[in-house]
């Protein structure tokens, strides 16, 4: 491949340093919230069996997943979310204390067509609740979105929840056969992306009827919760979930494992979809020959977070990088003594870089930690040395003091 052919695949993406320092931060604080619900975390593999993943979630999602052999011939593919090897791993673990609350933080791969906010490798958060049919579990996952949200920052956005049960009862009033029930919801599930006219349409070339789609549309308009929901909705407000909840009746959730209540939430700007998706999946864990458990959660989309993040400059004051203080080489005499100065700041934990040339121009380094947004720069000279002092240099201020090892490490700490 020729040098200027050496970039990624479409739909996946490097992160640079400066990346992944919003993306650290966003996971530690997300962790933060789950543990404090009770949640604990879970990995499965990115690999599975093609027939754990296949069945599960539609036609339409089915078409976007990385299916292949592998060198033993297995018929495998990458995973499409983390919701069906959860199953999986509940039906492989039967000792799992029940109920059972997980959340994991891992790529998934869907080959869709790429646009803003959506990419072929993207990371999920999902935190899942099995083995309780409770409508508590449910309006405990509501309020961990809502935590989880305005711990990252974001104050302009909504947490929309529907539930299948809401939707199959509007098909069975509109008349439409319960083996389209999926086929309806999949194209309602399009409306915050296409109009009503282009859903009708849609539905219409599906071979749903004129009178059948007239009534679908007119009872959506009119859908209020079922009681199941509207407990869960309750209970989501005495946790503390208030202003940023809404009853949304066009909110389906295309994948056809859903039985129950469904949450989404959509940011006002920028315009990028939604950030957080899920809802119940009672019936999915006996598909697998998992005991017959209700099963609840959500995924919040981690890449999609974090170009909200960036876009609205939510995190104006996150440094760009973990180091804490570069301790430079004045010269070639001095480098012993700055090569012991950031042992013994590593050695109270501050995050240090080491400028590794003594033939450097000071400069030269101080040049680098600003362009890397390292806030302090240590200098050690031969006066320095002499007065057992260091110049501590503040690159987000400019200024300069001449202090102690011990007062520079409570200063930078």
């Amino acid at each position: 491949m020729s040098n200027n052919k050496l970039q990624t695949l479409k739909g996946f993406r490097d992160f640079l340093p400066q990346k992944m320092t919003i993306r650290n931060e966003v996971i530690k604080r997300l962790r933060g919230v789950f543990e404090k619900y009770g949640f604990e975390e879970l990995q499965t593999p990115s690999l599975e069996y093609q027939e754990v993943l296949l069945g599960k979630y539609g036609e339409e999602a089915e078409k976007l997943m990385y299916l292949f052999k592998d060198q033993g011939g297995r018929d495998v593919g990458m995973k499409y979310d983390l919701t069906v090897p959860l199953a999986r791993v509940a039906s492989s673990y039967p000792e799992l204390p029940i109920p059972f609350k997980r959340y994991q933080i891992q790529p998934v791969w869907r080959a869709e067509n790429t646009q803003k906010g959506r990419y072929r490798e993207f990371y999920q958060c999902d935190v899942d609740t099995i083995g309780s049919s409770s409508p508590m579990v449910d309006a405990e996952i509501i309020a961990v979105v809502d935590e989880s949200l305005r711990v990252l920052g974001f104050t302009n956005y909504k947490i929309k929840v529907n539930s299948r049960d809401v939707l199959f009862a509007i098909m069975e009033k509109a008349s439409i056969p319960k083996n389209n029930w999926l086929k309806a919801i999949q194209s309602i599930d399009k409306l915050d992306k296409k109009s009503q006219d282009e859903v009708k349409k849609e539905l219409i070339d599906k071979k749903f009827s004129a009178r059948e789609v007239k009534n679908l549309f007119e009872f959506l308009k009119s859908a209020k919760p079922d009681d199941f929901l509207q407990k869960t909705i309750d209970l989501a407000k005495k946790l503390g979930v208030t202003k940023n909840l809404v009853f949304d009746s066009n909110l389906a959730r295309g994948l056809d494992y859903y039985t129950g209540p469904i949450f989404e939430s959509v940011v006002n700007e920028p315009k990028i979809g939604s950030i957080t998706g899920g809802g119940r999946y009672d019936n999915l864990l006996k598909t697998l020959g998992a005991p017959d458990l209700p099963a609840t959660g959500t995924t919040i989309g981690l890449d999609r977070v974090c170009d909200v993040i960036e876009e609205l400059n939510l995190w104006p004051n996150l440094s760009s990088t973990s180091v804490k203080t570069l301790v430079t080489i004045f010269s070639p005499e001095t480098f012993s003594q700055s090569v012991e100065l950031a042992k013994i700041l590593r050695e109270v934990n501050i995050n240090t870089e080491l400028y590794p040339e003594d033939s450097a121009k000071l400069e030269k380094q101080l040049k680098y930690a600003d362009k890397k947004g390292i806030p302090y720069v240590i200098i050690l000279g031969p006066e320095e040395l002499k007065n057992k002092k260091i110049q501590l240099k503040n690159l987000k201020t400019n200024g300069q003091i001449e202090t102690t090892i011990e007062n520079a490490i409570s200063l930078i700490k």
